[in-house]
């Protein structure tokens, strides 16, 4: 070594004294090392620790904060207040009103009370021209012994016809009446029908192949015929008419009174058959027709 030197270089043997001299600094550079390494190790532990307590305390949220939330998550609480009730109920509200505004009906009614306004009106006949025109309802079915003559003054029977010819459905046939001569061409006889009840008339239709005869059909509520044609309770049914063709059919004046019996009143013969003393002449009824009102 040279003498400058504590240390052999080589061996690392120390000069003579050097550990008494400077043993000091050995120990120290010791103390100094061990606490450097201490210090490293506590760093190190500490930082150890520090990356497993992060963790510690992630795992520790995470597992509490699903627990918690998943009871507290049952919303169906929520829907269980179902708001479309609401909106089903108001709409049929709203659509209710509107159907009672369709009463049309009213209006209908309105126009049938019109109708009967006029067919009133038609009604009136005049006394010498007699309606021609067809009933369209049906005429009464009576029995065959339901027309008899109406003789109220008391002419000889034998001048009279069959008066059942009068209602047999057959125009071809006829009831026949003789004119007086001396009375022509006055009569004063006629057919008379029981209708077997009471009943309420339209119309009567005469079918005749005497055109030209003064006809007038009356009506009575009485069951017994009255003993004269100017009885009181004979109700005329139509005016005094003058036949101009083979079938006369008249409207009843009285449609809203019901009648027993009607009877067909022959006041005039035409000149064509008055005749003579020696060879009277007569008059034809074919049918009597009654139309039953409503």
């Amino acid at each position: 070594m040279s003498p400058d030197q504590d240390w052999c270089l080589q061996c690392g043997a120390g000069a003579p004294g050097s550990l008494s001299s400077g043993g000091w600094r050995s120990a120290g550079v010791i103390l100094i090392a061990a606490a450097v390494l201490a210090l490293a190790a506590a760093g190190a532990a500490v930082a150890a620790l520090s990356k497993h307590a992060k963790p510690h305390v992630n795992t520790v949220a995470v597992v509490h904060v699903p627990a918690a939330s998943t009871p507290v998550t049952p919303a169906p609480t929520t829907p269980a207040t179902p708001v479309p009730t609401t909106p089903a109920l108001s709409t049929p509200a709203v659509k209710t009103p509107k159907i009672p505004v369709t009463p049309t009906i009213p209006k209908t009614a309105v126009k049938t009370t019109t109708t009967p306004t006029t067919s009133t009106s038609t009604t009136t006949t005049t006394t010498e021209s007699p309606e021609e025109t067809p009933e369209t309802q049906s005429a009464l079915l009576l029995d065959t012994n339901a027309a008899s003559t109406y003789n109220p003054y008391g002419y000889p029977a034998s001048g009279y016809g069959d008066p059942s010819l009068t209602i047999d459905g057959d125009p071809s046939t006829a009831w026949t009446a003789q004119v007086q001569p001396d009375k022509a061409p006055a009569m004063a006889v006629g057919v008379l029908v029981n209708l077997g009840k009471s009943r309420k008339l339209s119309a009567v239709e005469l079918i005749s192949s005497t055109v030209g005869m003064r006809v007038q059909f009356y009506g009575t509520t009485a069951h017994t015929a009255p003993n004269s044609i100017t009885d009181p309770a004979w109700v005329p049914l139509s005016h005094s008419v003058l036949t101009t063709t083979k079938k006369t059919h008249l409207k009843v004046l009285n449609s809203s009174e019901a009648f027993a019996q009607i009877v067909l009143w022959i006041s005039r013969a035409p000149a064509s058959a008055v005749g003579t003393e020696q060879a009277p002449g007569h008059v034809d009824v074919n049918e009597i027709e009654i139309f039953p009102a409503g």
